[in-house]
């Protein structure tokens, strides 16, 4: 195991907002290490995106590493305005990615395609391609309390998420989308439950883990 660092994590777009913040539908979050900056997903609409992290303070060019969720419009769409703000980047994607979209993400920065679980920077973690009909992959953090899972829509599900996380030790808490899913019972032990985006049962959530859940929306922030 990688040397376990605070981090702090930042939904830059979401559904719901707070004040002065935009929101929209899709997802993203800014992991902040202290050593570096992660985006994991870009939300749809690029200007809502950089209005966002305009708000945080935070410069598209000090973002180093954007993790793509899955290619779904509402995951990837703000890429555009990120890489026209910043030729550095590198791109994670997964291997099933469309090789039109591959392309052309590979013209504008540095590409690297994901297919089994692997750290993309220590303490952060990505489980790997899962899923059937949709794949997707969710970024891991390994923070002094434990496992924090960062969803874009789960749509693989939860158990098979929690599975591919729990590798790289206890998982205590998910963040993001969790879309359909009602396998309730896999969040009964976690910390910090999240939820936003596509998730359709949040009120039930709520209901069932009323210590555990946490609303969240753009410009929510969660220190781990």
């Amino acid at each position: 195991m990688s040397e376990v660092i605070q981090m702090k994590l930042t939904v830059v777009y979401d559904n719901n907002s707070i004040d002065g913040f935009l929101d929209g539908w899709g997802f993203s979050c800014l992991i902040e290490t202290g050593y570096t900056k992660i985006l994991f997903d870009t939300g749809w609409d690029g200007h809502v995106l950089l209005h966002n992290l305009e708000m945080l303070g935070v410069s598209p060019k000090a973002i180093e590493k954007v993790v793509l969720s899955h290619q779904h419009w509402d995951h990837i769409g703000g890429l555009t305005n990120i890489l026209k703000s910043n030729p550095n980047l590198v791109v994670y994607v997964l291997d099933s990615f469309s090789k039109y979209l591959k392309n052309e993400i590979s013209a504008r920065a540095k590409l690297v395609e994901i297919s089994r679980p692997g750290e993309i920077y220590p303490g952060i973690y990505t489980t790997g391609e899962i899923g059937g009909k949709i794949k997707e992959q969710s970024l891991v953090v390994d923070s002094c309390a434990g496992i924090y899972v960062i969803t874009g829509c789960a749509h693989p599900g939860i158990k098979d998420i929690l599975k591919a996380s729990s590798q790289f030790g206890e998982v205590v808490g998910i963040i993001g989308g969790l879309h359909g899913s009602r396998e309730y019972d896999l969040l009964k032990n976690l910390a910090l439950i999240a939820a936003g985006h596509c998730t359709s049962d949040k009120n039930k959530i709520r209901k069932l883990y009323p210590e555990s859940f946490k609303e969240i929306g753009s410009g929510v922030c969660i220190q781990i």
